[in-house]
């Protein structure tokens, strides 16, 4: 697997939101909740729609079981993802059996490669140079919450390293980067 980057500048996410909501509610859905609760892509295109719905409007918390470790864990949907959810399935006719992540040529989701094409191309699209791939949702999200002062642990544990370092390595964070850090977590 390639190295790719966390997406560090707000404004270059909230351009990709803009383009990905032109295109796809779908789209935008899968970046706004890659980068608001860290989960895997295989995990995030393994949610079905009754997962994150109860028919009328989001959960509070999305619980996936990990694919690596096999652990259940939980993500709190945040207002950025439940707007982006109720734009998507407020208006559509999903069953809750239905993969949220739906391919248009049949029930199953989409590919790892359609998501990767996906957000690569938007990234292309608003000037994002660095190395784009689907693990970059997950170590956004990583970025910016470290950054909005979540805990390094919080994060070993969404992630599954063993050590401090192993984390801030993982999310593109050099020791001695000095930044001043904000404690609210609401890309």
């Amino acid at each position: 697997m390639e190295y790719v980057d966390p997406i560090k500048d707000i404004e270059k996410i909230q351009c990709i939101k803009k383009n990905l909501q032109q295109q796809s509610p779908r789209d935008l859905l899968l970046f706004v909740l890659g980068i608001n609760t860290g989960i895997r892509i295989s995990d995030l295109l393994s949610i079905k729609v009754g997962d994150i719905w109860d028919g009328q409007k989001p959960r509070e918390f999305l619980c996936v079981e990990d694919g690596k470790s096999g652990d259940q864990k939980a993500f709190y949907i945040n207002s950025s993802v439940e707007e982006a959810l109720k734009s998507y399935l407020g208006n559509g006719n999903f069953k809750e059996d239905d993969y949220l992540f739906k391919s248009k040529k049949d029930n199953q989701p989409i590919s790892r490669q359609q998501a990767y094409r996906i957000i690569n191309q938007a990234a292309k699209e608003v000037g994002i140079t660095g190395k784009i791939g689907t693990h970059t949702l997950r170590k956004t999200f990583g970025y910016h919450a470290y950054r909005k002062g979540i805990a390094i642990s919080f994060l070993m544990n969404i992630f599954n390293h063993h050590t401090p370092s192993e984390t801030l390595r993982y999310l593109g964070i050099d020791k001695n980067d000095e930044q001043l850090i904000k404690v609210d977590v609401n890309l």
